[in-house]
Order: structure tokens, then C-alpha cells, then sequence
């Protein structure tokens, strides 16, 4: 795989508490990963469900809607 040229910028962006994680700032691999598993990844989420690591699209959507 090609070297991300935003790596460094996307660590700092990156919500992820999850801190062993081998994609963080790797935002394509991210992705791929979490969409495999039918979730979505951590930078979609408000930071007090992110920390719960329900990354299912079912929280997703309840947590926005609660938003509202």
C-alpha cells in the first residue's frame, strides 16, 4: 500500500480512543475495516459514544437521533 501523505495531520484529527489500533490516521484502511465488520468508523460518532466502541450503524443512527 502507497504511504498516506496526511498520516501525521490525521493522527492528530482522530478521534479513536481504542489506542492500539494499527490503522489510526489511516483513514481509507479505517474505513475498509469498520465497514467489513458492519460498523462505521470512530471520527462518525460524538466522543461519549465513541468511547463505548459501539461502532454499529444501529448506534450511529440512534445517537443522531437523539441529537435532535
Amino acid at each position: 500500500m502507497k504511504e498516506c501523505v496526511n498520516l501525521e495531520k490525521n493522527k492528530e484529527q482522530c478521534p479513536c480512543t481504542y489506542e492500539p489500533c494499527s490503522k489510526k490516521g489511516i483513514c481509507c484502511e479505517c474505513i475498509k475495516y469498520h465497514w467489513q465488520l458492519g460498523e462505521l468508523p470512530a471520527c462518525l460518532f460524538p466522543p461519549e459514544v465513541e468511547r463505548t466502541y459501539d461502532r454499529s450503524i444501529e448506534r450511529f443512527i440512534q445517537s443522531y437521533q437523539q441529537r435532535q
